[in-house]
């Protein structure tokens, strides 16, 4: 292995629009608080350090799940989305902010610039038929946030002092942009994380990667094969070359979207990841078909393309690699399908290339995060530690 990090981290996803082990179905579990906090603390006790809330028009709000989350879980950070153009940015500071001090430190941030162009329009985003333009909207949200990030921090540092003192003393903010234009701009309480609670970002188009390669933290891809997944880190490192040159500015992580379906023999697994799509009628396929094709996010464009060239081979687009839900789940629907053994060698190579975080997920949520906790991760651990040795 050539390039191994000495961080790299695993991610689970609360299913905060109903759960069970069929997908493209009445789900069979809702999402109770109840559950989700089952769902996380299963996350906790399986070795996942924290958990994706997701965003959408169907999906219970995931600032006040993940407010939920963090105050019924240890360890656990909650990823809650930012949506710029839905949501003011200093209002956005200040809620990332406050998530981040009643957790002691444990909130991250998940910068969603797009979505389904229908969640778009009934939300009311002027851009909702603007791809490029979202992105830009975002790069100047983005350093807004971080700017009054900054200032609050900046004041709250050394002697202690009130409430009201650290207000008055933090320094204001001024911005003119073409979509914000601020006089003052203030957010309190300074973020616990430092400097900042992190951003984890997505997007798969130039005018993605490009704001990526500016303002995020993590930057998250759907999973693809090990190749396309290599083409679009180089793509955001030239990027990052170009704005801050041969240094390449403050390091970037990148992270992956996947799901998991992992059993002790290989037979198995494939069985219990066909079984997930089995019970969806050919009526609802179509439709979600015909939903999923109505997108202009090129990292659902790019889903899309795996499944089709993949039709012929049962979906298979690398070893233990599967695109089989993507033409009835949206997002990141391919997933590792094998046995332990295979599935950590998998996830291994994406350490290889690059990858240090990963969030993932399968069906239902609650049993696979345990069933993964105990049966991968171990095995995945010791073999990161081996990597790392052997690469010292």
């Amino acid at each position: 292995m050539t390039n191994i990090s000495s961080n790299v981290e695993f991610g689970w996803f609360i299913p905060t629009t109903g759960d069970g082990a069929y997908i493209g179905v009445q789900p069979e579990r809702e999402s109770t608080l109840d559950y989700m906090l089952q769902v996380a603390k299963a996350a906790e006790d399986g070795g996942f350090t924290f958990a994706l809330i997701p965003t959408g028009g169907v999906c219970t709000d995931a600032w006040v799940v993940g407010s939920a989350i963090a105050a019924h879980t240890k360890i656990l950070k909650p990823l809650v989305a930012m949506r710029p153009g839905l949501i003011g940015p200093v209002l956005a500071a200040r809620m990332a902010a406050s998530l981040d001090q009643i957790s002691n430190g444990r909130a991250l941030v998940n910068v969603v610039t797009g979505g389904s162009p229908d969640d778009l329009i009934a939300t009311g985003d002027p851009l909702a038929h603007k791809h490029d333009e979202r992105y830009d909207r975002t790069l100047e949200f983005l350093q807004i946030v971080k700017g009054v990030w900054t200032n609050s921090a900046r004041a709250s540092q050394g002697e202690s002092k009130s409430r009201v003192a650290t207000y008055a003393s933090t320094e204001r903010l001024d911005y003119s942009g073409k979509y914000y234009q601020l006089e003052g701009a203030i957010s309190y309480p300074a973020p616990v994380s430092h400097p900042h609670p992190p951003l984890y970002f997505g997007g798969s188009s130039p005018a993605g990667k490009r704001v990526a390669a500016q303002v995020a933290d993590v930057y998250l891809m759907w999973a693809e094969p090990l190749e396309w997944i290599k083409e679009q880190i180089h793509e955001v490192e030239t990027y990052r070359h170009e704005l801050h040159g041969q240094a390449g500015g403050s390091r970037l992580r990148y992270g992956l979207r996947a799901q998991v379906v992992v059993r002790e023999t290989e037979e198995e697994a494939w069985e219990a990841a066909r079984k997930i799509i089995s019970k969806v009628s050919p009526a609802d396929l179509e439709v979600a078909k015909q939903r999923v094709a109505r997108t202009d996010a090129t990292n659902q464009t790019r889903q899309n393309e795996l499944w089709k060239q993949s039709q012929s081979d049962d979906f298979v687009i690398g070893p233990n690699l599967w695109a089989g839900l993507s033409a009835i789940r949206g997002g990141g629907a391919v997933a590792f399908v094998g046995t332990p053994e295979q599935i950590s060698d998998r996830l291994l190579e994406f350490v290889d290339i690059g990858i240090s975080s990963f969030v993932l997920s399968g069906y239902p949520h609650l049993e696979e995060a345990t069933r993964f906790g105990e049966s991968v991760l171990p095995l995945l651990k010791e073999k990161l530690a081996r990597a790392r040795f052997h690469h010292v």
